[in-house]
């Protein structure tokens, strides 16, 4: 739903000379590079707790950052009006911040620091989007909440028809849409309608013998009202596998082969080494893979991209926050580091292009180097044939909590759903187990590689100071030894 670019100069109150001298502002005190980024996005949300409706609520963000780029020094302002005289005092603290290196502020906490210069006239370029990966038809700004009841009741009932030992139900719902709006000193002008929905059911379950066990799913993806998932779905993720939970125990721990299934075990790609590949890390020296490039750092065949072009994903992007159109890219190609995951920042640093990965958080932010969709592409393996392979082993469907050191590469991940392998079968369903590794160790010792490639679809959210969708997958996956903290 990428409107024209007449729709986002009246939302923003803006038209090029306007730009321009915003821009100008910037660069009055000197510096390589400036940029805007207008947005306006609205969020919509409601919660279902034990089949009534407790929450809901409606509010709007709407505002401009701007960035000076002078040398190593970057200057950060935004405003939460698209006023001019509001506009021009973030771009003239902009301007100072990138002259003192005083760090990102808003408007009113630097203020007139800098008188604006004559500046330059640019020529704003125009260009749409190349691509519409998530194309979307029925807006969330014209979808009362009310609509979406009807829903969630008929997955409360579903679940709870199915599956008497519901104790606790809990259903909730966010919806967004953000019109953006972006203008840099090289005379780029792009916009980008961006929706996004995210439906999470979360239950606990008590049987008779005084044992608890809790389920849940969510979905999320880049899409309208259209593409919601029906009840069916969203009661399928909750009750899978709930017999299995009940019966699970602790087993015995040590140092062990692990076969990681496929779709939700793509976070601990995510965590444990998609991190390492993002450029701001490997600038400051703080990654494993510093200087690194072309070497083999895991089996020839493997591949791990970091892809903004999937179609409706939640990690995708039409543009990223920088302006540059979304792309796929081969962190790893055929078991050689090929490329890192860049901002204009970082790929003007190591003379480079952006590959589409500068994100932020909202207009309040400045972009660093995030990843979007980062997964593991087929192998040639039947899933099958890895748990054939292994005598004694824990086969992971599910990770949760995990915890990452950016620089060594070790990891800690609790198992949420898995199971022993034993001679080549699948056993006895486990609780209350941490994995534990080493992310560039780990890669060096995966040993068979699944064709059952799946995204895991779930509300991923990524922190490093500023939270971020993202999403994640793999195919199944055999690493021959990590740590399995168990009794």
């Amino acid at each position: 739903m990428i409107k024209d670019k007449g729709y986002y100069l009246d939302i923003f109150k803006v038209d090029g000379a306007m730009l321009d001298r915003l821009i100008a502002t910037a660069l009055s005190s000197g510096g390589s590079y400036a940029d805007l980024y207008f947005e306006y996005t609205t969020y919509n949300e409601l919660s279902m707790t034990d089949s009534s409706v407790n929450r809901g609520g409606f509010h709007e963000d709407y505002g401009v950052g701007i960035r000076v780029l002078d040398g190593e020094k970057t200057g950060y302002a935004y405003s939460e009006s698209t006023v001019p005289a509001d506009m021009l005092a973030a771009a003239k603290a902009a301007s100072a911040i990138a002259g003192k290196g005083m760090g990102a502020v808003a408007v009113g906490k630097v203020m007139g620091a800098v008188a604006a210069g004559k500046g330059r006239a640019i020529n704003p370029a125009q260009a749409p989007a190349d691509c519409d990966f998530y194309p979307w038809t029925e807006s969330w700004r014209e979808c009362p909440n009310s609509n979406l009841i009807p829903l969630m009741a008929e997955t409360d009932r579903l679940i709870r028809s199915r599956e008497p030992r519901v104790s606790k139900l809990n259903i909730r719902f966010s919806a967004s849409e953000s019109d953006v709006l972006m203008y840099n000193s090289a005379g780029e002008l792009r916009w980008d309608s961006r929706p996004m929905y995210n439906f999470a059911v979360s239950a606990v379950f008590t049987d008779g013998k005084g044992r608890n066990v809790s389920g849940g799913g969510s979905r999320s993806f880049r899409k309208g009202f259209e593409g919601l998932p029906t009840a069916a779905e969203m009661a399928a993720l909750v009750l899978k596998d709930l017999d299995m939970a009940f019966e699970a125990k602790r087993p015995k721990g040590g140092r062990m082969p692990v076969v990681m299934g496929a779709g939700a075990s793509g976070i601990l790609l995510h965590e444990a080494m998609g991190h390492a590949f993002e450029a701001d890390f490997i600038r400051k020296g703080s990654s494993i893979f510093k200087d690194r490039l072309g070497e083999m750092i895991c089996p020839a065949g493997i591949n791990i991209v970091d892809d903004g072009t999937i179609a409706g994903n939640r990690g995708s992007g039409n543009y990223d926050d920088e302006g540059v159109a979304g792309r796929k890219t081969y962190m790893v190609r055929d078991g050689r580091l090929e490329s890192y995951l860049h901002d204009r920042i970082s790929a003007a640093h190591f003379g480079v292009e952006p590959t589409g990965n500068g994100r932020r958080e909202d207009f309040r932010c400045d972009p660093l180097p995030r990843m979007r969709a980062t997964y593991m592409e087929n192998g040639n393996c039947k899933p099958e044939d890895l748990v054939a392979s292994v005598r004694k082993g824990i086969y992971v469907d599910e990770f949760s909590n995990g915890q990452v050191r950016i620089g060594e590469g070790d990891f800690t991940f609790f198992v949420k759903r898995g199971r022993l392998i034993e001679n080549g079968r699948l056993t006895m369903p486990v609780k209350d187990i941490n994995i534990i590794g080493n992310g560039p160790e780990a890669l060096r010792h995966i040993e068979m590689v699944g064709n059952d490639a799946a995204m895991e679809d779930a509300s991923w959210t990524c922190g490093k100071g500023q939270s971020v969708p993202v999403s994640c997958g793999m195919p199944s996956v055999l690493v021959s030894g990590l740590t399995v903290g168990g009794e």
